[in-house]
């Protein structure tokens, strides 16, 4: 019995080590297509965030090479995220290099409207961002990047309920799916966060990286019923939605209102 299970042990190392192999000279072949200075990608993952748009770009951003790509929050204490899961961060706010590739902000409720209105949340984000090559996000993680005051002036979407909120934050809210103005890069809902993924990865390498990497994932996506966007929705759908998240934007622009205020009045 012990000696099945070491044969099969060291099968095992064998199958990895030749698939090691062949991804190395697969990089050497394609050296080329792989260059590029060592990238760091900051996520900020928090209490109450809808966890697709955190775990979309992250798949993504963990399919590059020479990349650190870090999970940062104000501990490194394993997070609740819904449905009995947890997460740990891996790097805290005063671990954070001061100079990013990207910083990265999920969205989702009711943990959206608490980032919007937290001190220490909103202190690192201005920082990093103040110096960040791309300042992006995913859904409501906008808000929290107009709260910090990091989209005053840009062009931005949100979630398309809370997308006109971006207003109260000093931005200017646009329809699509990826909305990109200058070094700022914000997605729509949720599943944006794959598509938008694929546009910050062709940003920092190439299209044909990109695009290597959508092949990679297999995302060629054909959802069953064309009923993503309000537009596309029957009326009954829509009307569903629309009163369940009704109450949902209201508070969205409550707190984008109050952020405003503190941050117009300054230090107490």
């Amino acid at each position: 019995m012990a000696a099945a299970v070491l044969r099969d042990v060291v099968e095992a190392r064998g199958q990895q080590d030749a698939h090691d192999r062949a991804m190395a000279e697969a990089a050497t072949r394609h050296a080329a297509l792989l260059s590029g200075p060592k990238l760091t990608i900051a996520l900020m993952p928090y209490p109450g965030m809808f966890l697709q748009d955190l775990v979309g770009p992250l798949t993504l951003f963990e399919a590059l090479m020479n990349r650190d790509v870090l999970l940062v929050w104000k501990d490194t204490q394993p997070m609740a995220v819904g449905s009995g899961m947890t997460l740990t961060p891996t790097t805290t706010f005063s671990e954070c290099p001061a100079n990013l590739d990207v910083l990265f902000v999920p969205g989702g409720v009711p943990g959206t409207f608490a980032m919007m209105e937290d001190a220490e949340v909103l202190a690192f984000l201005a920082a990093r961002g103040a110096t960040a090559r791309y300042v992006t996000s995913v859904c409501t993680g906008s808000l929290i990047l107009g709260a910090a005051g990091l989209l005053t002036g840009y062009k931005a979407t949100s979630y398309w309920s809370t997308r006109d909120v971006l207003t109260e934050l000093g931005a200017i809210p646009t329809a699509g799916r990826i909305v990109v103005d200058r070094n700022r890069i914000t997605g729509g809902g949720v599943t944006a966060g794959l598509d938008f993924g694929l546009r910050v990865i062709a940003e920092l390498r190439s299209r044909t990286y990109a695009e290597a990497v959508q092949l990679y994932v297999e995302y060629d996506p054909q959802p069953p019923f064309k009923a993503g966007a309000p537009t596309t929705a029957q009326p009954a759908a829509k009307a569903f939605v629309d009163e369940m998240v009704g109450p949902f934007a209201q508070t969205a622009r409550e707190t984008a209102r109050r952020s405003q205020q503190r941050r117009q009045q300054g230090p107490a």
